[in-house]
């Protein structure tokens, strides 16, 4: 559905048409930095096609926009600038990171957002961006800038908060308690597969942004419809994404070497248990083998008419089994 539709001039909203083509007739009328902002949400076939057909989109951009599903992503088109973002939500409580998508068309006088999934609404946006009208007078610009910061600010906030439930989750592994638990592997391999997903939205996302603030090969080369003095805040949420990638790839690493921890101290508790049912079962042997020896019932065995022959045996077992005892106990085993 048309989640909002408004003509911004000079950097302030005004009243406009209610219908978008209309709108956007009304912004080109206008001319100089007038702009028509059109935001979609889950938006039908019908809706996508009357929006192609009004700003001249892209056919292939279209089809990205409505199957989403895409990866983040910046393609230049003849009339317009594709933008693809992945805005991710964390639930602490069941511990999942969800990416919904956030596409942005952008064209000389007009914007388009797509949002699919409930992540990333752009109300919030709108509305700062309404009370800057110094910065919103850049037009689209202005647009794909706060909708990228937003994003990628959000990122820097899921971010902390996977750190934290990570240091939870490290604790826990290292506890005496919790470290051999049965469903500790699978919380790891659970969260390892949330860093996953998060990287999936926050890695192919430094290509683009990359180009939109002219860093490394594309220092010298503009993006059309975007203008070159945002260069620097773009500069900027490519900053953000950096400290992001760098907080999800140390986030990665450290719960790779807890996983490998939890899975060398269950190994060590193996062998631990292992030495002690050996050692029980070596003092259990001892008797056993001179009960075996007495019980097989020859005529000729030594001692076996004498008096004290049983209580004999009875202490050679007992200090036996305490020899073992001991020392088994001094090295550890028990």
């Amino acid at each position: 559905m048309i989640v909002d539709c408004a003509i911004y001039r000079d950097g302030r909203r005004i009243e406009g048409p209610a219908d978008f083509s209309d709108a956007l007739d009304e912004a080109r009328s206008t001319g100089g930095d007038a702009f028509v902002w059109i935001g979609l949400h889950e938006a039908s076939d019908e809706e996508f096609d009357r929006v192609t057909e009004e700003f001249g989109l892209h056919p292939l951009a279209v089809e990205d926009a409505m199957k989403a599903h895409q990866r983040p992503k910046l393609e230049v088109y003849d009339d317009s600038l594709f933008v693809v973002l992945k805005p991710v939500v964390y639930e602490p409580k069941s511990d999942k990171v969800s990416a919904g998508e956030l596409m942005l068309f952008l064209g000389d006088s007009f914007v388009v957002t797509v949002r699919h999934g409930e992540g990333a609404p752009l109300k919030a946006v709108r509305q700062r961006l309404e009370a800057e009208p110094e910065f919103l007078r850049q037009g689209p610009t202005a647009v794909l800038y706060s909708v990228a910061d937003a994003t990628v600010d959000h990122y820097l906030e899921v971010a902390a908060e996977l750190q934290t439930d990570l240091e939870e989750l490290e604790t826990e592994v290292f506890s005496p308690e919790g470290g051999g638990s049965r469903d500790t592997a699978e919380r790891i391999y659970t969260f390892k597969r949330q860093i996953l997903e998060f990287r999936r939205a926050t890695g192919p996302l430094a290509l683009p942004l990359a180009r939109l603030a002219g860093v490394g090969p594309w220092g010298l080369a503009a993006v059309p419809f975007v203008h070159e003095e945002a260069r620097p805040f773009f500069r900027d949420v490519n900053d953000h994404l950096t400290r992001v990638n760098e907080s999800v790839d140390g986030l990665d690493r450290l719960v790779s070497d807890i996983l490998s921890a939890h899975l060398a101290q269950m190994s060590v508790r193996q062998n631990d248990d292992m030495r002690k049912i050996s050692a029980w079962a070596a003092m259990a042997a001892v008797p056993t083998m001179i009960a075996g020896i007495y019980g097989m019932n020859f005529d000729h065995m030594p001692e076996l008419h004498w008096v004290w022959s049983y209580p004999a045996v009875i202490v050679l077992m007992a200090a036996l089994e305490l020899l073992l005892f001991r020392l088994f106990k001094r090295r550890g085993w028990l």
